[in-house]
């Protein structure tokens, strides 16, 4: 059995070193390229183009970029705006972690970019898919990248960037391996966006992917983009660690007519949403598919979070000093709820709408590129924790709710000299006890009266270890001060369970001086 014996980051380099003599795996990160141009001449303004209708034959079926194009009244990503100011995801790379990459289809092949690219399970650098079920990969990589005006298949929504793929997906995997594809090449790649689903993240993948936001793209952060997941209204992203993550940014998808899909997972990390299909006569999302063919039936969060990554490619052309952060912010800042129709809309301290289905709405290319343009990096992030004290363990009894409440001044109250005063992430880690996880509702309010469901029911949750320590994050006080007493509500509808509340502490993320709206 491989054993993990070294995990060390050098200034540009990660290494793992493994027991076995015959996966001993060096990943080396290329030096900043150069990207074409001047970049502060991007940030200052780029070149206006007058967007004309490209010959690719599924160009009539991205409904999700045209059709504001075709008829006003109609909402879409606003692409085409982002295509006029000039802005097509050059100098971006991007990499899909997933079952593979098709590196030879006439749609991608002028995007491809081998430096992004790696095969973990074979230890080789060729991410061509083995089956001819691996064609996740390939269809995500078109939505993104596939090329402008070639008379193929589709147009990626930033068409001028390249494109890598990273093999994981098409065997066993594990932490070892995850992190690998997370580390990969931090100073050249810029977004990773992946698609599957994890309870835990390992502590490799999350060293990976804290040392990814630290230290990759020069120190500006790489960009982790994750789908929310495909596990319905009985299941919630919030039991996926990835999404539940800080540092990464999930995704949600909504139909063309803006229903949630019957796949989709609400939760309180996601942040924003984007179009896919939903039931069988939903119009779907056109891309690439394997052996150099083409395909309009892309569908679930794999093709919202991919959109996501075209589109924050456009953002990042605009401007490539911008922080893992300041990306964050941009979106919760651009997002549009439109007429998306989910039933928990509401607003936060700061008056800004949010769903646990949408985030803040639907993803405008649009006004991220706008913004972008203009937009100053954001203050270093503090935060800083509040632990609730009690005495003893607290049982919940059936059919009833336990309030817990822990007043904070943004920590400054208990000694800590990292005062958060305006929010970014707030976690709850929540230790309780209770013999069906699945049955238990989580909720978290804020002093401003924000209320956000950290977790919600799960029927086929039947487990037995509760939530051992558990990081529940939540981006609806985005903005919020911190100050004030703030409420962990724990349900226990159930009248045969039984839950006890060993202790929570409350995280709070963002920063010392506000950050003014642009």
């Amino acid at each position: 059995m491989i054993k993990l014996i070294l995990f060390l980051l050098l200034q540009q380099c990660y290494l793992f070193a493994f027991e076995n003599n015959k996966n001993i795996h060096s990943i080396n990160a290329r030096t900043k390229r150069e990207k074409p141009g001047d970049e502060n001449s991007k940030i200052d303004g780029a070149t206006k183009t007058k967007f004309s209708e490209p010959n690719d034959p599924l160009w009539k079926d991205m409904w999700y970029v045209n059709n504001k194009f075709y008829d006003s009244k109609k909402i879409d990503h606003n692409v085409i705006e982002a295509w006029n100011l000039g802005y097509t995801g050059r100098g971006v790379v991007v990499s899909v972690i997933d079952d593979g990459l098709e590196i030879t289809h006439e749609d991608l092949a002028g995007n491809y970019d081998p430096d992004a690219s790696y095969d973990v399970i074979d230890n080789d650098e060729d991410p061509t898919p083995k089956d001819d079920v691996d064609h996740q990969g390939t269809r995500s990589a078109g939505v993104v990248a596939a090329i402008f005006n070639n008379s193929r298949c589709n147009v990626g929504v930033a068409y001028g960037a390249k494109i890598g793929g990273i093999r994981l997906l098409d065997d066993t995997y594990n932490d070892t391996i995850e992190a690998i594809a997370l580390g990969y090449k931090p100073q050249h790649i810029d977004i990773y966006l992946a698609n599957w689903v994890q309870q835990t993240m390992g502590e490799l993948a999350k060293e990976a992917i804290l040392q990814g936001v630290n230290k990759g793209r020069n120190g500006k952060g790489s960009i982790y983009i994750w789908a929310s997941g495909i596990g319905g209204k009985d299941d919630s992203c919030s039991a996926d660690g990835y999404v539940n993550s800080i540092y990464t940014i999930s995704i949600s998808a909504t139909t063309e007519d803006g229903r949630v899909p019957w796949y989709s997972e609400s939760c309180s990390p996601t942040i924003a949403t984007a179009f896919s299909g939903g039931s069988i006569n939903d119009r779907m999302i056109a891309t690439t598919h394997l052996h150099n063919s083409c395909t309009l039936k892309l569908s679930g969060t794999t093709a919202a979070a991919s959109l996501a990554g075209g589109i924050i490619a456009l953002t990042l052309e605009a401007n490539p000093n911008l922080g893992w952060r300041d990306i964050q912010h941009i979106i919760v800042r651009t997002a549009k709820p439109h007429s998306l129709r989910a039933v928990d809309w509401q607003k936060n301290g700061l008056g800004r709408w949010f769903s646990h289905s949408y985030g803040y709405g639907l993803l405008d290319a649009g006004a991220m590129v706008r913004m972008a343009r203009k937009w100053k990096n954001v203050p270093k992030a503090l935060n800083c924790s509040n632990v609730y004290q009690q005495a003893d363990f607290i049982a919940i009894e059936n059919g009833t709710s336990f309030n817990a409440t822990l007043y904070t001044a943004g920590c400054s109250d208990n000694g800590q000299d990292n005062r958060v005063n305006f929010l970014e992430h707030v976690q709850a880690i929540i230790d309780v006890d209770t013999f069906t996880r699945g049955l238990i509702e989580i909720y978290l309010t804020s002093p401003k009266g924000t209320r956000s469901k950290l977790m919600s029911k799960r029927p086929k949750d039947t487990s037995s270890l509760g939530y051992i320590n558990w990081e529940f994050m939540s981006v609806h006080f985005w903005g919020e001060s911190s100050d004030g007493n703030w409420t962990l509500e724990i349900n226990n509808a159930d009248e045969e369970n039984i839950i006890g509340l060993n202790k929570w502490q409350l995280v709070l993320h963002g920063t010392n001086d506000s950050i003014d709206e642009i």
